[in-house]
């Protein structure tokens, strides 16, 4: 019993962890997005996922787009974005619907 309470303790601490680390606020808002060159798709089920400016703990850095094949049929990529927030902006990462 004592054990299952550990694992429980130690499940939520981790938890916890997880939820405090999840939203870091940068001060300034990212540059303009970048123009990019998408190159052929790689095959017909294919969908371009767009490149965005990711923060590296110190500054904005360019991460470049590509294709990707959906997890599921009829899957939709719904693109990350950098959302104003009291003190900053915060990244809400892109994810398939």
């Amino acid at each position: 019993m004592k054990r299952l309470i550990g694992i429980g303790i130690f499940a939520l601490a981790l938890t916890a962890a997880g939820a405090n680390a999840a939203e870091v606020i940068v001060r300034h808002g990212p540059p303009r997005p970048q123009r990019e060159v998408i190159v052929a798709r790689p095959g017909p089920r294919h969908v371009w996922v767009s490149g965005h400016h990711g923060w590296n703990g110190n500054r904005y850095s360019w991460e470049r787009g590509y294709w990707a094949l959906p997890p599921r049929p009829h899957a939709v990529w719904v693109p990350g974005q950098w959302v104003p927030r009291r003190g900053g902006h915060v990244w809400i990462a892109g994810y398939w619907r």
